[in-house]
């Protein structure tokens, strides 16, 4: 049987990018890293259970690379640029075919940001995974919940809904969109200066943006016509349930931000010419923020309520019944 040791020798030792910041990294008591100077470190941490987050029996291949890519998509909130994790795998038994392709899930992704898996743990119980990211960004100027304003666009990249659906659809695009979610780290790096607040879409868009209007002492309109809804989602589910599901269902992890009016006028443009060059992701604006607390939503200009939409409940949350 596979050892802790051999495990971390065979399949994670040396196996993520190699940086010149990482002085000690997998294999002693804690990494050594030698940060740059004149940024701020940004730490964000996130925790994947079976049956909770992924179903009994998902691939070990798209767990690994959820369980980066989540955490990757908080460092893109910040406007962070990935550096470094850490990776704690509690696991039943060590299944080394298991583990093979759980590490290729996960070290493909870190390979892909550049980022060094410098350290972690393993242990015997039921199946988890907990990530621990670091990036850095320039001093002073991270991303934050707590700076959307009056007047204020409120703005999303990407389509919503999709991993909700996934979740339970057979879809394969659908599917692929919970499995082997997309962290926004190009676009978290453009909008520093740029936003004035952000935060990833995680547990449902009513859920989350009630979040950032709270951290900001304000309030949001939202106009439910302009929800970006993708083809595939609207072809399983119809336009109502896709509303729904866009506003509450959570993990599609795309960003949520605000910019000034005339920021955002500037900056479309920008991007427009990105996206069209390197087929970046499509942004939509899709409310306004206003003086008022709470959230409002509109359709076609017309004041609508949650029941009329057939919202229960704005989206995720682990300890609510």
């Amino acid at each position: 049987m596979l050892g802790e040791f051999d495990l971390i020798d065979r399949y994670f030792r040396d196996a993520a990018a190699r940086r010149a910041d990482v002085v000690l990294g997998v294999g002693d008591d804690g990494a050594l890293l030698r940060p740059k100077a004149g940024f701020d470190l940004v730490m964000v941490t996130d925790t994947l259970v079976e049956g909770t987050h992924f179903k009994a029996g998902a691939s070990p291949h798209s767990i690994g690379h959820r369980a980066l890519a989540v955490n990757l998509s908080d460092l893109a909130a910040m406007g962070a640029t990935p550096a470094w994790a850490l990776l704690a795998l509690t696991l039943p038994a060590t299944d080394e075919s298991w583990i093979k392709e759980f590490a290729g899930g996960f070290l493909a992704l870190a390979r892909q940001h550049d980022l060094a898996l410098v350290g972690g743990d393993t242990t015997r119980g039921p199946l988890s995974v907990t990530v621990q990211a670091v990036g850095y960004v320039p001093h002073g100027r991270g991303l934050r919940r707590s700076g959307a304003r009056v007047g204020d666009v409120v703005l999303v990249s990407g389509t919503l809904g999709d991993a909700a659906a996934g979740l339970h659809d057979s879809n394969e695009y659908l599917r692929g969109r919970f499995d082997y979610p997309t962290a926004r780290i190009a676009l978290g790096e453009s909008l520093l200066d740029v936003a004035s607040a952000a935060m990833d879409v995680s547990d449902g868009l009513l859920a989350d943006l009630a979040k950032l209007t709270a951290a900001s002492g304000v309030g949001a309109t939202l106009e439910i016509a302009n929800l970006p809804l993708s083809d595939s989602l609207l072809a399983v589910q119809g336009l109502e349930a896709a509303r729904r599901l866009a506003l509450t269902g959570g993990d599609d992890y795309e960003l949520l931000f605000t910019m000034s009016e005339a920021n955002w006028e500037e900056w479309r443009r920008v991007w427009a010419e990105r996206s069209a060059a390197d087929q970046s992701v499509a942004i939509t604006p899709i409310g306004r923020i206003d003086q008022h607390e709470g959230l409002r939503m509109t359709l076609a200009g017309k004041s609508v309520d949650r029941t009329a939409l057939g919202i229960e409940r704005s989206g995720w949350d682990h300890f609510e019944a």
